[in-house]
Parts: C-alpha cells; sequence; structure tokens
C-alpha cells in the first residue's frame, strides 16, 4: 500500500492523485470481497449478519474520509448497476427493495463518521479512540440508518425495529475492535495516509 500526503492549501484538499484513486478501488474491492462468505439471517425482520460492515469500518479508519467515501460511493454504484456484489449475491436494487435497504444506506454516512473522527484523531492513530469512533460509525449511524429503513418498509414499532440490533452488537462491537487494530498497525507502518483534520476555533 501506498503512502500518500494530502497539502492543506484549499486548492488541493478534494483533488485525488492516482495513488488515492487505486487505494479507493482497492477497499471498493474488499468491501464487495468480504460478501463472499454470504449471509446468516436471523430473526423475523430478516436483517444479515454480514462481514461487509468490517470493510466500512476498515476504509475510514486506514484510507480516511475522503477516499474511503469514495470507496463506498464505488461499491455503491456497482451494486445499484446490478452487480451481485453485497453479500449473498444480491445486487444494490435488490437491497433497497428489501426490508433491510436503510444499512445498505447507511454504509455512506457510516463510512464518513469513521472517517472524519479518524481524521480528527491523526496523525497518531489510539486504538482505543478508534474503537469509540468505529462504533459510532460503523454501528450507531448505520443501525439509525437501518431502524427508519425497518419502520418505512415494515410494520414494525420503534422498539421492535431497535430490537433488531441487538443480536449483532456484539460481532459489530468485534468488527470494530479489529478495524482498530487493524488501522494502528497500518498507520504506523504507513503515516499519512490520512490527512488530519483540525477544527476550527471561532475568533
Amino acid at each position: 500500500m501506498s503512502q500518500t500526503t494530502d497539502t492543506p492549501s484549499s486548492s488541493r484538499r478534494f483533488s485525488l492523485s492516482v495513488t488515492d484513486l487505486t487505494q479507493a478501488a482497492v477497499f471498493a474491492a474488499l468491501i464487495a470481497a468480504l460478501g463472499l462468505p454470504g449471509t446468516i439471517t436471523i430473526g423475523s425482520a430478516g436483517v444479515p449478519i454480514t462481514l461487509q460492515s468490517l470493510g466500512v469500518m476498515l476504509a475510514g479508519a486506514i484510507i480516511g474520509p475522503r477516499k474511503g467515501t469514495l470507496a463506498v460511493i464505488i461499491f455503491d454504484v456497482l451494486a445499484i448497476a446490478g452487480l451481485p456484489i453485497l453479500a449473498g449475491g444480491r445486487s444494490g436494487l435488490v437491497a433497497l427493495a428489501s426490508p433491510t435497504a436503510g444499512f445498505f444506506v447507511g454504509f455512506l454516512p457510516g463510512v464518513i463518521a469513521i472517517g472524519v473522527g479518524t481524521a480528527l484523531m491523526m496523525p497518531r492513530y489510539r486504538v482505543l479512540w478508534g474503537i469509540v469512533i468505529n462504533i459510532v460509525g460503523g454501528m450507531v449511524v448505520v443501525y439509525a440508518c437501518g431502524i427508519i429503513g425497518l419502520l418505512l418498509r415494515t410494520d414494525l414499532s420503534l422498539w421492535a425495529a431497535i430490537s433488531t440490533n441487538g443480536t449483532y452488537i456484539p460481532g459489530d462491537i468485534a468488527k470494530a475492535v479489529i478495524t482498530a487494530l487493524v488501522a494502528a498497525q497500518v498507520h504506523r507502518a504507513y503515516p499519512g495516509l490520512i490527512t488530519p483534520l483540525r477544527l476550527r476555533r471561532a475568533r
């Protein structure tokens, strides 16, 4: 994996190099590959357990908000175009037509939240803070989108829609921990993959 650094100048802040695009494409492929083991569906709501949310967490935590977001956009576009790259061999259109559409939609805001949170923490990646950030983006944000989707597509009550996520919490916490441990090693070996973000203080 190549090391890239962004300049802080506004003219280049949103530009992407060939290396950036390659990294985004690699993580889009990773998210797709993590769907190959298939799904396990538990409960009446039909929400599947997949490894693809791990790929989303890894994208945000390792390549940050710009490249991580691009990786998920590439994945989403290919899925919606009809490629069966979602877990279980589903396409994006099938996922969007199902009660679990919100979880698929939630990948994008989830990776943005993880990427931004990680960038605010950089240049030194801290595992404990990384776990918290991964849980917020990869669980709280994605679950919130999923709950909204369930409310719109099913007759579940709000509490029932929230409760459907209970089964998946231990596994998703494990994904958040794994992601933080992997990200810490990657950033130690390849510093500069994510440009640090700094909040501007109001004058």
